[in-house]
């Protein structure tokens, strides 16, 4: 489990499953997110935002457990996402985007992908995989996406 405390909470009922089109929040990943004692909310994709303190710093990160699965072939995998930096026109300039490139090759879990205007550290994980499992994919987009931030903005916790 994570160190790292957790800062929101909202308790929601459970569905008794998700929808395939992601229509609603994956009970898997609720009952997982329990089991795991984390506090989250549901945001309007139905997707798990949990907020963590980061070790024994004032900072604090944002990451995001999807409820839709996506396939490809006979593969079936959850993205667990935490945004990393934020441009200001939606470009990332090329030392930004070329550091994205080189973390991504260093991660052991996951890589950096850009989404509209944020670049978003993204792990993907078995969507049948166990709370083990998504505990470390959190903990690795975590910690990967803060250590980017602060890296990047230096002096700025804004995700």
């Amino acid at each position: 489990m994570l160190a790292a405390g957790v800062i929101l909470a909202l308790s929601l009922p459970a569905h008794a499953e998700a929808a395939r089109d992601g229509s609603s929040a994956d009970a898997r990943i609720k009952a997982q997110l329990s089991a795991l004692e984390y506090d989250y909310e549901v945001d309007e994709d139905n997707d798990f935002k949990l907020v963590f303190a980061v070790d024994e710093t004032d900072r604090s990160q944002i990451v995001y457990v999807r409820s839709p699965v996506e396939t490809y072939g006979s593969h079936a995998v959850r993205e667990i996402w935490s945004p990393g930096y934020a441009s200001p026109d939606g470009d990332f300039p090329a030392r930004i985007a070329n550091r994205l490139l080189e973390a991504s090759g260093d991660a052991k879990l996951g890589g950096w992908v850009k989404q509209g205007r944020n670049a978003v550290f993204v792990v993907k994980i078995a969507a049948d995989a166990g709370k083990e499992e998504l505990d470390d994919a959190i903990d690795s987009a975590v910690t990967l996406a803060d250590q980017m931030e602060a890296e990047l903005t230096p002096g700025k916790d804004d995700l």
